[in-house]
C-alpha cells in the first residue's frame, strides 16, 4: 500500500519552515489563554452572567476534541501540510468573525469554529516536526514546539491584559488575524511535502463522525461528574461514549491507518508515552484551575500577584522545554520524564503546603519548581511518543498528542470542579495535593519505559 515516504535524514529545510509552523502553533497557545482571561470582561461587556460565558469556553475545547482524531486520520491519508494550511486558514477567518461578534451566542459558534481550526494544526503540528526535523534532532524539534506552545500561554494573560486596558475585548481575537495570515503564507510557500501520498483509503465521514461524538460525549461525561449532575444525565452521556466508541471501534477493523489509532497503541512504548502525558497534562489542569483560587481564596493574595505567580511556572516551562529537547537526543525519555514528573510532583507537594502569609517569593519558588519538572518531562516524552511510530503514522501519533492533551487537561479541571463540591472552602487546596499525586503516578509510567519496547 502506497504510503507518505518522509526523508529523516536530510537537514531541516529552512528557519522560515519552522518559522510559519511556529507562528500558527503560538497562536493557537496564545488564543486559548487569552480567551480564558478575558472572560469575565467579554461576559459583562456582552452582559451575560459567568455562567452563560463559560460556553465561549466550552464551544471552542468540544470543538477541539471532537474533530482531533478525524484531522489527524486526513493527515496520513492527504498529508499534514495540507491540513494544517486549512486549519491555519479556518483558524484565521474565524477570529474574524469572533471579533466581529454581536452577541454571545454568535462568539459561542465563532470560537466553535476557530477549535476546528485549531484542532486541524494541532493535530498534525508535529507531523510536521518530525519532516522539518532529521531523526537525531527531533528531540530539538519537539523542544522547540514546546518552547512556543509555553511562551504563548505564559503571554495570554499579559496580552488580554494590556489590550483590554486600552481596547475593546474584539481586538483580542482581530489583533491575531495579522500574524495568522503571515503564518499561512509562508506555509503556503516554505512547509515541505511529502513525497507519496496514500490515496487508495477514502476518509470515513462516518468513522469521523463517531469519533467525534465519543470524544465529546467523554469530555461531557466527565464535567457532568464533577459537577454532580443527576444519574440521568451522567447515564446518557456515558452510554453515548460506550456505544459510540464501540461502534468506532467495529467500523475501523480492518483499516491500515485507523483514526483511533489501536494499531500504535498497541506498542508498549507509545501507550506508556500517551498514559504518562494524560497523568501530566491532569497535574496541569488541577494546578492551572485550582491555584488561582487558592492564591485569591486561601492564601487571601492580591489579582496581581496571582497573575505574576501564574506566570512564573508557563515562563519556566518555555525556558526548560528546549534544553530538555536537545538532552532527550543524548539520554533516555524515560529517564527524563520520570525525573521531571518526580520534581512536579515535589512542586505541587510545596504548594500544597503554603499558609497565609508566606512571602511570594516562597510561592514563585514553588511554582518554579514545578515549570522545571513539567518542561524537563513534555519534550523528551513528545519525542518518545513521535519516534515509537513509523514515519507514514506521523499524523496519528501527532494528534494522539492533542487528544492525550486535552483529555488531561479536562481531567484536572473536572477533578478541581469535583474538589470543590466535595471539600469546599479547601477544596483548591485538596485539588493540588491530588494533583502531587497525578504527576507522582505519571513518574511511576514514564520510568517503566525502560522495560518496554
Amino acid at each position: 500500500m502506497p504510503s507518505a515516504r518522509l526523508d529523516t535524514t536530510s537537514p531541516p529545510p529552512g528557519w522560515l519552515a519552522i518559522l510559519s509552523l511556529m507562528t500558527a502553533v503560538w497562536l493557537s497557545a496564545l488564543d486559548q489563554s487569552i480567551a480564558n482571561t478575558a472572560l469575565p470582561a467579554i461576559a459583562a461587556a456582552l452582559q451575560h452572567t459567568p455562567a452563560e460565558s463559560v460556553w465561549i469556553l466550552h464551544a471552542y475545547q468540544l470543538a477541539v476534541v471532537a474533530t482531533l482524531l478525524p484531522f489527524a486520520a486526513l493527515g496520513d491519508l492527504w498529508g499534514a501540510r495540507r491540513v494544517f494550511m486549512a486549519g491555519v486558514a479556518l483558524f484565521n477567518l474565524a477570529a474574524v468573525s469572533s471579533a466581529l461578534a454581536p452577541s454571545l451566542e454568535w462568539l459561542a459558534v465563532s470560537r466553535a469554529v476557530q477549535g476546528i481550526g485549531a484542532s486541524g494544526l494541532m493535530s498534525v503540528n508535529l507531523a510536521l516536526v518530525r519532516q522539518i526535523f532529521p531523526n537525531n534532532r527531533l528531540g530539538q524539534g519537539v523542544g522547540l514546539n514546546a518552547f512556543i506552545v509555553g511562551s504563548g500561554y505564559s503571554l495570554g494573560p499579559v496580552v488580554a491584559s494590556l489590550l483590554l486596558s486600552v481596547a475593546p475585548w474584539p481586538w483580542l481575537f482581530g489583533c491575531m488575524v495579522p500574524l495568522g495570515m503571515l503564518g499561512w503564507v509562508l506555509g503556503w510557500r516554505f512547509l515541505p511535502h511529502p513525497i507519496e501520498i496514500n490515496r487508495q483509503q477514502p476518509f470515513d465521514l462516518l468513522l469521523a463522525l463517531l469519533s467525534a461524538l465519543c470524544f465529546a460525549s467523554l469530555i461531557f461525561c466527565l464535567s457532568a461528574v464533577a459537577q454532580q449532575k443527576s444519574g440521568d444525565v451522567l447515564a446518557t452521556s456515558l452510554g453515548v461514549m460506550i456505544v459510540s466508541g464501540y461502534a468506532l471501534l467495529r467500523r475501523q477493523r480492518g483499516h491500515t491507518a485507523p483514526m483511533l489509532p489501536v494499531d500504535l497503541l498497541r506498542r508498549p512504548l507509545f501507550s506508556l508515552s500517551v498514559f504518562t502525558s494524560i497523568c501530566s497534562f491532569a497535574t496541569q489542569g488541577l494546578a492551572y484551575v485550582a491555584l488561582p483560587f487558592f492564591f485569591l481564596n486561601e492564601l487571601q493574595l492580591s489579582a496581581v500577584a496571582c497573575g505574576t505567580l501564574m506566570t512564573v511556572w508557563a515562563g519556566v516551562v518555555a525556558v526548560a522545554a528546549p534544553l530538555a529537547g536537545r538532552l532527550s537526543d543524548r539520554h533516555s525519555p524515560a529517564i527524563m520524564g520520570g525525573v521531571g514528573l518526580c520534581i512536579l510532583s515535589v512542586g505541587m507537594g510545596w504548594l500544597s503546603q503554603i499558609t497565609p502569609g508566606t512571602a511570594p517569593s516562597t510561592i514563585g519558588v514553588g511554582m518554579a519548581i514545578c515549570g522545571i519538572g513539567f518542561g524537563l518531562f513534555q519534550s523528551p516524552n513528545l519525542r518518545a511518543i513521535m519516534s515509537s511510530s513509523p514515519p507514514e503514522r506521523s499524523s496519528g501519533a501527532s494528534g494522539m498528542v492533542a487528544l492525550a492533551r486535552l483529555i488531561g487537561q479536562a481531567s484536572g479541571a473536572a477533578l478541581v470542579a469535583l474538589c470543590f463540591n466535595l471539600f469546599a472552602p479547601v477544596g483548591a487546596g485538596q485539588a493540588i495535593v491530588l494533583g502531587a499525586i497525578t504527576a507522582g503516578l505519571g513518574g511511576i509510567l514514564s520510568i517503566s519505559r525502560l522495560w518496554a519496547r
